[in-house]
């Protein structure tokens, strides 16, 4: 229901959405309504459904993402109770939630839209929530699980780590094998949430036609990059993250 007058308010206030006129629109009126158009066009209606799905959506995707990384950093407690040398420590897993994923996180809120976000239903705000079923399977049974696999994969690949099951003393050797696994660990994780960064960003449209015009998310995928080789080749950073440095294959595997 749409209206400016004085007249209008009781049907302003009893519509589900009374819009009243900002510019010619009486007091009564605007005090009766939901929406209120700054400038009296009723364009701005679209632009402002536009907009806010686009928050909505974009919010999603920014908890989608950070919930992805999720289960990697967590099972790796769980198997070193089954003897595997601890592949993340805490460390680690704050200088990915706090150092790299909350700023990429944030960049979503400059996330263009998809193309065919109008062209969608409409999302039932009780029925539908943000965080929703979608959601929790896409971060924890897909993206998670798979980073987790990949995780697991490379730092298998450390040479000698194998050796080093089952134990609860090491050698300054062994140890050394042991913080390579870990960083191998850690760096796919890393290169893991750049891809879930990148395959986040888009729900239907391809990524080939999609590509990456959100350039504040660029950067910060890029920061994430410096920020891990930092970790990985710096001698206090090392210290700091029990992180040890990697050869260029070892860098290139993931």
């Amino acid at each position: 229901m749409t209206g400016d007058g004085v007249n209008d308010a009781p049907a302003l206030k009893q519509a589900n959405v009374g819009v009243a006129m900002g510019i010619r629109g009486t007091e009564v009126a605007k005090d009766a309504a939901d929406i209120i158009l700054l400038d009296d066009e009723f364009s701005s209606i679209v632009h402002g459904i536009e907009q806010g799905r686009l928050s909505s959506e974009n919010l999603q995707k920014s908890i989608a993402y950070t919930l992805c990384s999720k289960v990697p950093q967590c099972v790796p407690n769980f198997m070193e109770l089954l003897g595997i040398p601890l592949a993340l420590n805490v460390s680690q897993v704050l200088a990915i939630d706090i150092g790299t994923d909350i700023w990429t996180a944030i960049a979503y809120a400059w996330q263009p839209k998809e193309s065919a976000l109008m062209a969608r239903k409409p999302r039932h705000p009780s029925l539908e929530k943000i965080v929703n079923v979608g959601v929790l399977v896409y971060a924890y049974g897909y993206m998670g699980l798979m980073q987790m696999a990949c995780c697991w994969y490379f730092y298998f690949q450390a040479p000698g780590i194998w050796n080093n099951l089952g134990k609860s003393e090491f050698t300054p050797e062994e140890a050394h094998t042991n913080k390579v696994a870990s960083t191998m660990y850690y760096y796919t994780l890393v290169v893991g949430q750049i891809a879930a960064a990148m395959a986040t960003t888009t729900y239907h449209e391809s990524l080939l036609k999609y590509l990456a015009p959100n350039v504040k998310l660029n950067i910060c995928i890029g920061m994430e990059v410096i920020f891990a080789m930092l970790i990985i080749f710096e001698p206090t950073s090392q210290g700091i993250f029990m992180t040890t440095g990697l050869t260029a294959k070892q860098l290139l595997m993931p």
